[in-house]
């Protein structure tokens, strides 16, 4: 796959890589601030998150202590109702008893006017009326023992009467108390769902700020990527497939499963589902040249971080960089957001030709040619 240009072809190019590296230069701050500014957001959408998490918490508590004023307040209101039925009970027996009363009184007055029409009559006459002095006497007892008999009626009439007002005053005094403490269940449970509400509207507010740190943090993603299509020298990045450059298709290591065959995510480490042998994100440009690297010269690149960070990770420990194009070398762009990875497999005078990973942030293998001016080199083989 070695291009071949011409005198017109290469002044061409020259003029076209002079208009690429402006475009490319021009639009992005450093990639050390670019990257800040996603730290930054992630560990916002973190501590965010766990308020969300903790204001869920509270939502819960929240409504729970609703439910449980609710339940109270049902059991109040029934409490309530009982009262007022046993009220109107209490009114019915109070006004049956004065009824009873009223007719008591009725036969005890006409009784009392029997005996006063009685009275009118003398001793003498009353004996010579009289068959005998037995019916007198009967008469007597009967008139005496008609008039207890009512006076007991009455007493114990109007003793229930009180004994009912009584009982209905102190019902009537529980039913206050009853409403009181309905209304002041009512009342908290207006003020838990108040605070619900708040609650709830933190949380919308806290998911919103978390949705538009992601937003931002994929807008910085999508620099990375132009600045990777602008690095190619043909101007336009076409993948060659998911998987490719001898990337294992399934591999396993420290941190578990890996490889082609396994999704790719374009979180940062936290996020990763799956994760390389040396701590890189599955199917990620420094998750390929990680692979490649130790592959050829059996070298660890663990903890060498994202791509722009790797030539000052190697100087670290004590491996040659330089400008200078080599087969077999690892070539990083320090442009855009993170930078990019690439394993050099060709060189033609000024170009490259590259093999690498998530150049368009998908995880999918390229094979392309850039400019070799554009990169600086890691040489693992010295």
């Amino acid at each position: 796959m070695k291009k071949i240009f011409n005198k017109k072809f290469q002044f061409k190019y020259l003029l076209m890589f002079f208009g690429v590296s402006i475009l490319v230069s021009a639009p992005f701050v450093s990639a050390e601030s670019l990257q800040q500014q996603i730290n930054n957001l992630q560990n916002k959408n973190t501590q965010t998150q766990a308020s969300v998490d903790s204001l869920q918490s509270q939502a819960s508590s929240f409504q729970d202590a609703i439910n449980k004023l609710q339940n109270q307040i049902n059991a109040v209101q029934n409490d309530i109702n009982a009262s007022k039925n046993r009220i109107t009970d209490l009114e019915v027996q109070i006004a049956q008893a004065q009824k009873d009363l009223d007719y008591q009184k009725t036969v005890l007055a006409s009784n009392v006017k029997a005996i006063y029409v009685s009275g009118q009559t003398s001793t003498t006459e009353m004996l010579a009326s009289s068959k005998n002095l037995s019916v007198y006497i009967d008469q007597q007892t009967y008139q005496k023992a008609v008039e207890g008999k009512i006076q007991k009626s009455l007493n114990q009439i109007a003793n229930l009467q009180n004994q009912m007002n009584t009982q209905k005053n102190q019902v009537k005094q529980t039913l206050v108390q009853q409403q009181l403490q309905n209304s002041q269940l009512a009342s908290t449970q207006v003020q838990q769902q108040s605070l619900l509400g708040y609650n709830q509207s933190q949380q919308d507010q806290y998911n919103h700020d978390i949705q538009a740190n992601q937003a931002t943090i994929a807008s910085l993603r999508q620099q990375q990527a132009a600045a990777n299509k602008k690095l190619d020298s043909t101007g336009s990045l076409v993948t060659s497939g998911t998987c490719g450059g001898s990337y294992p298709g399934s591999a396993t290591g420290q941190f578990g499963s890996w490889g082609c065959n396994f999704e790719h995510t374009s979180d940062f480490i936290p996020g990763c589902k799956y994760i390389d042998s040396w701590g890189m994100c599955n199917r990620e440009c420094v998750s390929y040249t990680a692979w490649m690297v130790y592959q050829k010269y059996g070298i660890s690149t663990r903890f060498f971080g994202d791509a722009k960070n790797w030539p000052s990770s190697a100087r670290n420990a004590g491996l040659s960089v330089g400008s200078t194009p080599k087969v077999g070398a690892v070539g990083i762009y320090e442009g855009g957001s993170f930078g990019h990875a690439m394993w050099i497999v060709g060189i033609d005078g000024s170009q490259v030709h590259v093999y690498s990973y998530n150049d368009g942030y998908d995880g999918n293998f390229y094979d392309h040619w850039v400019d070799a001016s554009n990169l600086t080199y890691i040489y693992f083989g010295g």
